[in-house]
């Protein structure tokens, strides 16, 4: 009968141990085991969205990498362009003043050879007159005779 009374009394002990176990302290331990697990599955939720957050901003860096790239690549190109219209100004420019001051020039040497020739036409008409007053031995009137000398000069001229 002690062996009955102590395997009831064992029973008993395994019992309210059970009850106490499942009443006071389950429950608590079971509380922690589910948020832990929470957080555990909150924490995985949050690296996934951090993962996609990445992945979405690597995708936006490269896209917007890339564009400064192409909008680079058209300032490069617009840069060329104008710096290539304004070598092509400047040399037409050039040209344009080149025309002009070679034109300038040819009109003064025209200009300075008709004065010459209206000299050298003054100097020959007086040295013909001078040589005629000697050959005749009298005065020749120049405005008299202007017309002989204007025809004289001419001759001298073409030659």
């Amino acid at each position: 009968m002690d062996i009955n009374a102590t395997l009831i009394g064992q029973v008993l002990g395994f019992l309210i141990l059970v009850w106490f176990t499942w009443k006071f302290i389950w429950p608590p331990l079971l509380g922690a085991i589910e948020e832990r697990q929470k957080k555990i599955a909150d924490g995985l939720a949050a690296a996934d969205r951090g993962q996609k957050d990445l992945e979405d901003a690597k995708a936006k860096a490269g896209d917007i990498v890339r564009e400064a790239r192409e909008k680079a690549v058209q300032v490069v190109d617009q840069a060329s362009k104008r710096s290539g219209e304004l070598i092509d100004e400047a040399k037409h420019t050039a040209v344009a003043e080149g025309e002009r001051l070679v034109a300038a020039a040819r009109a003064e040497v025209a200009t300075e050879s008709a004065r010459a020739r209206d000299g050298l036409r003054r100097e020959v008409a007086a040295l013909a007159v001078a040589g005629t007053e000697r050959l005749l031995g009298r005065e020749v009137d120049a405005r008299a005779h202007a017309e002989l000398l204007e025809q004289l000069a001419a001759e001298i001229e073409r030659r």
